[in-house]
């Protein structure tokens, strides 16, 4: 996202906000969001393809991506996602973020958007992995599965660490919790053929084990590595 030219409106947080309102506030939408899980005491209803547009327009900007976290509504907490520079972020306010996290949309999308492009992401990982509140541990598997798909440089023996913490939050039963384990399970298999091979034998360790949760993650991962071979 380029920066905006200096003749151009400046992007203000109360702007940011009658803007997402402007496209959101319809009841139906909200519920269906609602259906989906997608609950938060300040929510509009504005489509995710509506906020990434804003999001081009506004380009990166710290300042004003924490103005639209504090504003504790959930479409300008993803936008801050999308806007917020990288290189200034800290890990305190990385932990600071996580305690505000109240669905599984908001985990995904700073896992998305911005966590894995931190320098500290691994130490956030290990943080959130262990138990905790649900939202917190998933986005420590929301933050593997993102880094699976997009960070390229690292090696698959960095991956590899990531498999006991895997196996030891199998048996949370939390939804989206064991929704998060799997799906990091899954794209850590599907990175490389290199790692398939340990991230299936996981599955299906986890597919026979003890708990009903440990069970669902394993059948789910086992059935999307089996037919699935990356190049």
């Amino acid at each position: 996202m380029s920066a905006r030219p200096a003749t151009e409106r400046p992007w203000t947080a109360t702007r940011v906000l009658a803007e997402l309102r402007r496209h959101g506030g319809r009841p139906a939408d909200i519920a269906g969001m609602a259906a989906y899980g997608i609950r938060s005491p300040r929510l509009l209803g504005v489509h995710v393809p509506e906020i990434r547009r804003l999001a081009r327009a506004i380009g990166r900007d710290h300042r004003l991506a924490g103005a639209l976290w504090r504003s504790r509504v959930h479409e300008a907490r993803l936008l801050a996602a999308m806007i917020e520079e990288p290189r200034r972020v800290t890990p305190a306010q990385a932990r600071r973020w996580v305690r505000g996290f109240d669905n599984w949309a908001i985990c995904d999308g700073y896992a998305q958007d911005l966590l894995w492009r931190l320098p500290f992401a691994d130490d956030l990982v290990r943080s959130w992995s262990g138990p905790g509140p649900e939202f917190t541990r998933r986005a420590a598997f929301a933050l593997i599965a993102e880094l699976a798909v997009h960070d390229r440089a690292r090696s698959d023996r960095e991956f590899l660490r990531f498999l006991p913490l895997i196996r030891s939050a199998a048996s949370d039963d939390r939804r989206y919790v064991r929704k998060g384990v799997s799906w990091a399970l899954r794209q850590i298999g599907k990175r490389s053929p290199a790692l398939r091979r340990p991230a299936l034998a996981l599955a299906r360790v986890l597919r026979h084990g003890d708990s009903a949760s440990a069970r669902w993650i394993g059948s789910d991962a086992t059935r999307e590595l089996e037919r699935h071979r990356p190049s």
